[in-house]
């Protein structure tokens, strides 16, 4: 494993906090990541998705979960995921997963509706795009995990628009 964490130092953490306000400039679609299994059920939100390549026997994406994310360890076991890429309107849904927002009835997933494709993690049946993945490979690095996942199947939304986070609140595509 890396060692990403420096000295507690007056630099440091002068570091840390300009990383933070310069992360918070990069817009990043936001995410609802979702599995199912013998671990059970989980879902967090997540900003930290990316494709990896279409190429290969399987297209391949990576999402970045934090160590302490009760998600994390469903996910590990259960040895699959979903990306559910939220549209513009879906930020309550956003909030629920992020436990900003109580969950309905104690249970995050009554603020949705889900249905399976491949591997059995809850798809967002509304999400503008959802892409289901086996688990390949899940590596620690400071305090998030890196799981890479093999997408086996994507189901999208024909219409709608990426709902975005940047400067610290959620934005539109068309805000400047």
């Amino acid at each position: 494993m890396i060692d990403t964490k420096p000295e507690a130092t007056a630099e440091a953490e002068a570091l840390r906090a300009a990383f933070l306000d310069g992360m918070s400039r990069a817009a990043a679609s936001v995410s609802v990541v979702t599995t199912d299994g013998p671990a059970g059920r989980a879902g967090v939100t997540v900003s930290a998705m990316t494709s990896i390549s279409a190429d290969g026997p399987f297209p391949t994406m990576l999402t970045c979960l934090n160590a302490t994310s009760s998600a994390l360890p469903m996910v590990l076991e259960n040895g699959c995921f979903a990306i559910n890429v939220l549209r513009t309107g879906q930020t309550d849904i956003s909030d629920v997963f992020s436990s900003r927002r109580p969950a309905p009835g104690g249970d995050k997933f009554n603020a949705v509706l889900i249905e399976t494709l491949v591997t059995g993690a809850p798809c967002l049946s509304e999400a503008l795009v959802s892409f289901d993945c086996r688990l390949v490979s899940a590596d620690r690095v400071g305090t998030h995990h890196i799981c890479i996942g093999a997408v086996q199947a994507v189901r999208t939304t024909p219409e709608g628009s990426p709902l975005l986070y940047g400067m610290r609140r959620y934005l539109r595509p068309e805000d400047h």
